[in-house]
């Protein structure tokens, strides 16, 4: 059974504590005179008090909760982060661990040039695997990212790390850690497209929500593509000119 915390102590120990203590201090001394009764009754009220203590210290610790509140207490626990689908949530999953091992890295180079390289690393996967939220249909090109690109770059940084802890200025370990730093530049340019071709859908989509509306309002007379053709021409036409273009007299 569960417990929480209680608010005050139980039990009669005080009570004895203080008749037992009065008791030993009357078999040991004697109480013929008023501040030796007062001095009894004084540690009597102090050993009282301390045994008060001790029961509230313990007391404080558990209480059991109903069945019921312990059932909804544990669901509340247990409840899980919102779901997005299985392939959705897998990418999201491993996104934190490659995220996880970046940080690591992250605090264990010491090197400005590289953690700043990381550090951009870390926000552009991030918003990679977040699109799969945005847009389900990338998962696929998400997932070779998080299959190939994103687990090389943590095992070279993984490999640097491990080269930099040497302290060692050898022809291989400086050569092959000045590699690794060359290729973070193009892994971030890399990563820059990748995320850029995320959007490639989607722009193709809004290109046509543009082309249907100027279509739509070129029907309705609103504008359209004609009326944004003639905006531009009248705009070039007052650039060039020392004003805004007149319209003829009839």
């Amino acid at each position: 059974m569960k417990h929480r915390r209680n608010k005050k102590p139980s039990g009669t120990a005080p009570i004895y504590a203080f008749a037992g203590a009065w008791l030993v201090f009357a078999l040991s001394f004697p109480l013929y005179r008023l501040w030796q009764l007062i001095l009894c009754s004084a540690a009597s009220l102090f050993t009282a008090l301390i045994v008060y203590l001790l029961l509230k210290s313990q007391a404080a610790k558990y209480e059991p909760v109903p069945e019921d509140e312990a059932k909804e207490e544990k669901k509340v626990s247990q409840k899980p982060e919102k779901s997005y689908g299985p392939e959705v949530d897998a990418v999201i999953a491993e996104g934190k661990i490659a995220q996880k091992e970046m940080g690591r890295l992250y605090s264990s180079i010491q090197n400005p040039d590289v953690r700043r390289r990381i550090n951009e690393l870390m926000a552009i996967s991030d918003k990679i695997v977040r699109d799969a939220i945005d847009d389900p249909s990338d998962v696929p090109q998400i997932r070779k990212f998080l299959d190939y690109y994103l687990p090389t770059t943590i095992k070279l940084l993984n490999a640097y790390d491990r080269m930099s802890a040497q302290d060692i200025e050898g022809e291989n370990i400086s050569g092959s850690m000045q590699r690794i730093e060359d290729m973070l530049d193009t892994a971030i340019a890399a990563y820059k497209k990748q995320l850029d071709s995320l959007f490639a859908n989607q722009a193709l989509d809004i290109e046509t929500d543009i082309e249907v509306m100027n279509g739509m309002l070129a029907r309705e007379g609103l504008g359209g593509k004609s009326y944004l053709d003639m905006k531009d021409f009248m705009k070039n036409a007052t650039a060039q000119g020392d004003g805004p273009v007149q319209a003829r007299p009839s």
